[in-house]
């Protein structure tokens, strides 16, 4: 899987699973200035048409060993730096085990890999917990049988 194609099956997971609440899902968007000063192009730009609020997703992928290790610290101290909330979504099996440490660890990251259903799951249950938190969507995560109703 590439980079591109890791981004748009994010997206079109968050459509899925989050579109029914009001959240609009863009890509490739354009968001102020980087750490470093370059233009910011995010990959997933997601609003909420109802209360305003967005929530920027920075897609990584890594299928096998190589230099994107390199750019994850990058990516989340930029993320942290912008004035939208933000998050990495990330998966792969590429990842070495100090940068994997760094993300399972970092706040700002959350492992998301939607199967070919585009089903919740514990693999994309990091992913949901964000998108809850930042747009209040507790009931899309939450099992209606979880509610504690006082015994009569």
């Amino acid at each position: 899987m590439r980079g591109n194609d890791y981004r748009d099956l994010i997206a079109e997971y968050l459509v899925e699973n989050f579109g029914d609440a009001g959240l609009l899902v863009y890509t490739e968007v354009s968001l102020g200035k980087t750490i470093i000063g370059k233009d910011r192009r995010v990959d997933v730009f997601v609003h909420h048409s109802h209360d305003r609020t967005a929530l920027a997703i920075e897609c990584k992928f890594q299928g096998s060993q190589g230099t994107t290790d390199e750019k994850i610290p990058y990516a989340l101290q930029d993320l942290e730096a912008s004035r939208v909330p933000g998050c990495l979504a990330y998966a792969g099996s590429g990842w070495s085990r100090g940068i994997l440490h760094t993300l399972e660890a970092s706040p700002l990251a959350a492992y998301c890999m939607p199967t070919s259903t585009l089903a919740r799951s514990k693999a994309t249950r990091e992913l949901d917990h964000v998108v809850a938190a930042t747009f209040g969507l507790w009931e899309h995560i939450i099992p209606k049988r979880r509610l504690f109703l006082r015994p009569s």
